[in-house]
């Protein structure tokens, strides 16, 4: 068991390849939620920085590892001396209907499940962090639209941010659910937009990086908020490569986004 009777935490005699799961018992999901964790091998680590990875729709906490095997680039990226030593961790969503948008939904909040829930239970639970641990958002496609969201509005926590074939606007998820949104979208109708949030909390930005495949059906989505990045003179760097909405492009270029976040410790 965990540090507290309600997070449970993997037996590390069977555990693998560095990675940990974790289940906590939250009242912003009012039940319980699942996370899966790299911590790096080392015994006088502490403190390291928390890379949060938020994954899209139909998938879960094991999306990151079981179809990039992120958990393996960073250990090699670590051992390569490309990245300093971090713990990933990557939460469900929530697992409301094909994705909660990383939004409020009536009474569950699966905004504060992320920012507050997840790196609470990290914290707590994993000696190697602490509440003085360096915070990095990113994610895919949906997780995308978490990071860069939820990475502008608590920009006074988070340093910096990086999204991948990103939705921009929660209301793109009717383009992969078929889900009624109509009370997510009301809920949350004056932060739907990751530009609008961005303008609302200009003043604690981290530092935001985002990339697309150029054969994306999200692409234009996110050059347009490249351009209205530009336009509002907001510090950002975006990036194009060849490939799709899908997890080849994902595993081939996460990689960056690490790196990215360790260039900023």
């Amino acid at each position: 068991m965990g540090a507290s009777s309600d997070i449970a935490i993997s037996d590390p005699r069977f555990e693998r390849d560095n990675l940990r799961q974790i289940t906590v018992i939250s009242e912003n999901l009012k039940g319980r939620g699942d996370i899966s964790v790299f911590v790096p091998p080392g015994h006088d680590y502490e403190s390291l920085p928390i890379v949060l990875l938020l994954h899209g729709v139909y998938a879960s906490h094991w999306a990151w590892t079981h179809f990039a095997g992120v958990h393996l680039k960073a250990m090699a990226g670590i051992n390569e001396g490309l990245l300093k030593p971090m713990v990933l961790v990557m939460p469900s969503d929530g697992l409301w209907g094909h994705g909660s948008g990383y939004m409020r939904h009536k009474d569950q909040d699966f905004e504060e499940w992320i920012i507050s829930d997840v790196i609470n239970a990290v914290t707590q639970s994993i000696k190697e962090t602490s509440s003085r641990s360096a915070l990095f958002i990113a994610g895919l496609s949906m997780g995308g639209y978490g990071a860069l969201r939820l990475g502008a509005k608590y920009g006074n926590r988070i340093r910096a941010v990086s999204g991948l074939s990103s939705m921009t606007d929660a209301r793109q998820l009717s383009d992969f659910s078929g889900d009624d949104l109509t009370g997510l979208l009301e809920e949350n109708s004056t932060e739907l937009s990751v530009f609008d949030t961005m303008l609302k909390y200009r003043n604690i930005l981290p530092m935001i990086r985002f990339d697309c495949g150029t054969s994306d059906p999200l692409l234009e989505h996110n050059r347009v908020l490249h351009q209205q990045m530009l336009t509002h003179h907001i510090p950002h760097a975006y990036y194009e490569f060849a490939g799709s909405h899908d997890w080849p492009y994902w595993e081939e270029h996460i990689m960056k986004t690490l790196i990215f976040f360790n260039e900023q410790l």
